[in-house]
């Protein structure tokens, strides 16, 4: 089973997103700040439990997205788990140019179909094998 940690400020939207990917059999965790995400991430210690994608907000109170990736890179096991960044601040992307694991951007108002085409496309894309 496919697992997205969607992390957003906004009730609607998360309530929205899990709705979508639980209908479509992923197992949808969520945190409303990115401090509540970088707690619930630290704190998990089998690493079968961790998400397969974290589905993140920039604009956020507590701490922002951006300062929650920052955070997630000091620690080698929690910077392995690829992003994809939710914004309606088109202009914030920039932040993330050259982050590693950030896999796309995803505007919002986002279309529920293109959506779980991109997470899927991005859970599928750090399976495959590396080519020597």
């Amino acid at each position: 089973m496919r697992k997205v940690m969607v992390i957003e400020d906004d009730k609607d939207i998360v309530h929205l997103v899990r709705v979508i990917l639980e209908k479509r059999g992923f197992k949808v965790t969520e945190a409303f700040d990115g401090k509540e995400a970088y707690d619930k991430l630290s704190n998990i210690s089998n690493e079968k439990e961790f998400p397969n994608l974290l589905l993140v907000d920039i604009m956020m109170p507590e701490m922002d997205g951006y300062t929650l990736y920052s955070k997630l890179q000091e620690h080698d096991r929690l910077k392995r788990i690829p992003a994809i960044i939710l914004t309606a601040k088109v202009r914030m992307m920039g932040l993330f140019e050259l982050s590693t694991n950030v896999l796309d951007f995803i505007d919002k108002p986002f279309e529920p179909d293109d959506l779980v085409q991109r997470i899927n496309d991005a859970i599928d894309s750090q399976k495959q094998p590396v080519i020597c």
